[in-house]
């Protein structure tokens, strides 16, 4: 599944700062040569991928550090899948901002699909995600799923077939379970993988997991040999406006207002951006539990998000030598306004969030702050801004872009992270 689990197979929670996410990536480094080779296998404890994906998520680490780390230390040749899967990343989220309705349009098929789930269907339902189904692989993979906040990428595969199109649940539905448990998930790579699988982001090509695929890469571990729907059709639903819009207009940033800087967990490294040079009269930030009741988001996954944003404030603090704030949970977006009003700022500047709960977030509080003519401005990284006007067809006419352009160019031999 084309999502961030490619990049970050942890068989266990991680520490949820930026300085474990660096430690990870230089472990990772000396082996990223192999990665392209041993990366489908799935065989605990899983150590043939970098287990990047919780700290790539929330951007505790960021996707060109990741580049420039391995093609600093590797041929580009050597490293080129790697690099591909950090691209897969970005080009997620840029398809999704040229198309933030596909985003509306899961929510809206989630809600019918939730409200569908009585009855016997809910009881079948309770089952597969306790891991109930009678299928073996699968029933391991929901389990360490919602016991470690993690799967393989290649299982997250198998799960997402197998549970569209052998055990016929609604494909929100899996979705929204991945989302609700994966340290990892992510709005743009975790529903369009999704829909992907199901044969709905490319109109009729689907991913079919196949018992010999599945005894082949697990060593022979699961074998469902007879147990599976290896001849389904791909998914249809009404035709979606797939049409990319254009991206909002950068906005430019006035070095001279006073201003706020605003943290959300989308974006964890301000100190790592074209921020850095910044003044801020005060930092703020903190978990919005609004956000973890509408994603029906498991404790351990808002807990890794409240810790990283509680790492990320201390960085921000010590780095603007600037007063720091910790919003509070339950009244975020109250607090966030009252926050910018007592510091008497003309502007609160964020990192870009992109298409998710947190956008709306944002959007409300852009609302509740031009009450008092202070602005919010959402400044995007220049990676973003490279990268995302590229994603208006498929992945690889969106890479070889990014080739041509030379975006990966002069990344190599850094002593220390630079702004993107």
């Amino acid at each position: 599944m084309r999502q961030s689990g490619r990049l970050g197979d942890a068989p266990q929670a991680e520490t949820p700062t930026r300085a474990a996410g660096l430690a990870r990536l230089a472990s990772f480094v000396p082996y990223a040569a192999v990665y392209a080779r041993e990366r489908n296998r799935v065989v605990p404890p899983h150590d043939r991928v970098s287990r990047l994906s919780p700290y790539l998520r929330h951007r505790l680490i960021l996707e060109r550090e990741a580049v420039a780390a391995v093609l600093d230390a590797h041929p580009r040749d050597a490293v080129d899948k790697f690099v591909s899967e950090v691209l897969w990343r970005n080009y997620w989220k840029g398809w999704l901002e040229h198309r933030p309705h596909v985003w509306d349009a899961y929510l809206d098929q989630l809600r019918r699909d939730r409200d569908g789930l009585a009855g016997t269907a809910s009881i079948g339902y309770a089952e597969v995600i306790a891991g109930r189904s009678g299928i073996a692989c699968f029933d391991a993979w929901a389990r360490e799923l919602t016991e470690t906040g993690y799967l393989h990428n290649h299982a997250r595969m198998w799960f997402a077939s197998i549970w569209i199109f052998t055990l016929r649940l609604p494909w929100a539905l899996g979705a929204a379970f991945f989302l609700r448990h994966l340290l990892d998930g992510d709005p743009a790579s975790n529903t369009l993988s999704w829909r992907w699988v199901a044969g709905l982001h490319t109109r009729g090509k689907h991913y079919l997991a196949r018992a010999e695929n599945i005894a082949r890469y697990t060593d022979g571990r699961f074998d469902p040999k007879g147990e599976l729907d290896e001849q389904a059709l791909p998914l249809t639903e009404p035709p979606l406006d797939l049409t990319p819009r254009v991206l909002p207009a950068l906005v430019e940033l006035n070095t001279e207002l006073p201003s706020g800087l605003l943290l959300t967990p989308e974006d964890l490294a301000p100190e790592v951006s074209h921020l850095s040079k910044l003044g801020f009269r005060g930092v703020a930030g903190g978990w919005d539990e609004t956000v973890g009741e509408d994603l029906d988001l498991a404790p351990p996954v808002v807990d890794f998000s409240r810790v990283a944003i509680a790492d990320a404030l201390s960085r921000a603090e010590a780095h603007f030598a600037a007063p720091l704030k910790s919003l509070d949970k339950t009244e975020w977006q109250a607090d966030a306004e009252a926050w910018a009003r007592g510091l008497g700022v003309r502007q609160v500047v964020t990192l870009e969030t992109p298409v998710g709960r947190w956008r709306e977030r944002l959007e409300q509080l852009d609302g509740r702050l031009a009450r008092h003519g202070i602005a919010l401005v959402r400044a995007r990284r220049t990676w973003d801004s490279s990268l995302w006007p590229g994603a208006t067809r498929g992945f690889f006419p969106f890479r070889e872009q990014a080739r041509r352009q030379a975006r990966l160019e002069g990344f190599t031999r850094i002593a220390q992270p630079q702004p993107g």
